[in-house]
């Protein structure tokens, strides 16, 4: 039997779009791993987490974002908020619009690519030069094949965590 395929980790720069003429650069770290292949994670700086504030005015979009760094969630990482979707629509979106529910990812102009993040507490959209998500994909391909995903996938392990 041969070792798993090594982490992909690769760690780039997203611009969060604020407003029209506003926007914050930011370093995100995207993650792969053969032993949950169908997923990719994205792990930005806790301080642009979105978290509810009673005080925010709902009539206002940017209401929140976070005037001071914020801890994150409690059962993310440490040191960033993490989002986990698939890795085929992050593929998709590329060149096409994809998605449905809390992620979008669609090209923009030029070499951009858009990833949108819905949650509760608002909506985050992410610029990323489409070359740099293009590299992180041919890594992760190069760990797991696309088409591959279910040879990697440990069904009774995916279900006990599940169940657990």
């Amino acid at each position: 039997m041969s070792a798993a395929p090594a982490p992909v980790e690769h760690t780039t720069h997203a611009r969060l779009i604020v407003s029209t003429h506003r926007s914050a650069l930011l370093r995100v770290t995207l993650h792969y791993r053969a032993d949950d292949p169908l997923a990719v994670r994205m792990v930005f700086p806790a301080e642009y987490a979105l978290e509810p504030d009673p005080l925010d005015d709902p009539a206002d979009p940017y209401a929140d974002l976070p005037a001071e760094p914020s801890p994150g969630p409690a059962d993310g990482p440490a040191d960033g908020v993490e989002w986990v979707f698939a890795r085929q629509l992050l593929a998709a979106g590329l060149d096409l619009p994809s998605g449905e529910g809390d992620v979008h990812v669609r090209p923009a102009l030029g070499t951009r690519t858009v990833v949108e993040l819905r949650s509760p507490e608002g909506v985050a959209l992410l610029q990323f030069d489409r070359a740099d998500l293009r590299r992180f994909l041919w890594h992760s391909y190069l760990a797991v094949p696309e088409g591959r995903e279910l040879s990697h996938l440990d069904c009774d392990r995916a279900l006990a965590e599940l169940l657990a």
